[in-house]
């Protein structure tokens, strides 16, 4: 019997506590234990964002291939670290390997896009009903500590009619080292150039205000009890805690809610040929219809490890992850699956390692 959604993410809130030791790491640290096999074929690690997919992808590859595989929701900069030191078959990230981390792998690296998420903008504001609107400008200079009252006029003038309260901004955001946070500093890097001067674009930042939260999990429940805070999580975060979600102004002007169909759109501008070694980003893209939050995330694997019993089993599993069964699992947990002409792509490159 499938489990609701609801229970699947209390329980994966609990392997995170777990698996992290159940305390906030220091931004940078990415601190975590060594991912065990616990008599898994494979063990992996990294990314919170795909979570509540990869839980119910290995499930469900687990009845289908009797393959059993570990994964350790402990954020994409811990998953980036023992995927380099060897101590997981594959790693989890959100946010691309950087030409100094891949050399640090000591051989090739393939990243392997498994589907596409929105990073969202969620807040606690009893008072409001509607989603309300932000643009970069305003979410950059929030999270620069430039913008402390929700009654801003700023703010006030993207959301018309909206009485908005007199409480202070209380800004929440990673405090472990996240793809969601390279997401996320990724477009106000793109969108504010003090953004990009003074914090910059990683997947761990010196955060110039705010509390941190660990995982996905983490910063939801920071937002979730703290009335006044503002935070950013990937969607199904926001949905299954029932809490609010912006909208968003785009590159292109438009006022655009995330949605499945508006992350797809921000694909279409990304181009990744055979060639490829699929790190693109796909942040502020260009179209009316594009969610600018958006991006791809990635599994990290050896291609030179794949001829062994380890690597047939997830080679296996990576063909599995591209069929039409696999995708249409990811349109359920609000994610938008990949793009026909990109799993075409994938599928030829994985046929010939």
């Amino acid at each position: 019997m499938r489990r609701p959604l609801s229970v699947v993410l209390a329980l994966l809130a609990t392997a995170t506590l777990v698996a992290c030791g159940g305390s906030d790491a220091k931004s940078g640290a990415d601190a975590a234990p060594a991912v065990t096999s616990g008599g898994a074929d494979l063990t992996g690690a990294g990314a919170t964002f795909p979570n509540p997919l990869y839980t119910k992808w290995f499930d469900s590859y687990a009845r289908t291939a009797s393959v059993k595989i570990n994964y350790q929701s402990i954020g994409s900069g811990g998953g980036i670290r023992q995927f380099t030191q060897g101590t997981v078959d594959f790693g989890a990230s959100d946010g691309p390997m950087t030409d100094e981390q891949l050399r640090e792998v000591g051989g090739p690296v393939l990243h392997v896009p498994t589907v596409l998420g929105a990073v969202v903008i969620t807040y606690n504001l009893p008072s409001i009903s509607a989603p309300l609107v932000f643009d970069a400008a305003t979410i950059a200079d929030i999270y620069l500590g430039k913008l402390t009252k929700w009654n801003d006029p700023r703010i006030a003038a993207l959301n018309a009619g909206v009485k908005l309260p007199d409480v202070d901004i209380i800004v929440v955001h990673r405090s472990d080292g996240s793809g969601t946070s390279f997401v996320f500093t990724d477009y106000l890097g793109k969108v504010s150039a003090e953004w990009k001067t003074k914090v910059g674009v990683a997947t761990s930042v010196a955060w110039p205000i705010g509390l941190g939260g660990k995982g996905n999990e983490g910063v939801t429940q920071q937002v979730k009890q703290t009335e006044g805070a503002i935070g950013y999580v990937e969607l199904v975060y926001a949905t299954e805690n029932t809490l609010p979600v912006s909208r968003i102004k785009n590159a292109s002007g438009a006022i655009v809610e995330p949605s499945l169909k508006a992350v797809s759109a921000a694909a279409a501008s990304a181009s990744m040929g055979p060639d490829s070694d699929f790190r693109v980003s796909i942040t502020n893209a260009p179209g009316a219809d594009a969610y600018p939050i958006a991006s791809f995330t990635w599994l990290l694997v050896h291609p030179d490890k794949l001829s062994d019993d380890k690597g047939r089993k997830l080679k296996a599993f990576l063909d599995w992850m591209l069929t039409p069964e696999a995708q249409r699992m990811a349109a359920d947990l609000q994610y938008a699956p990949l793009p026909v002409p990109l799993i075409e792509t994938l599928q030829a490159r994985l046929a010939k390692l």
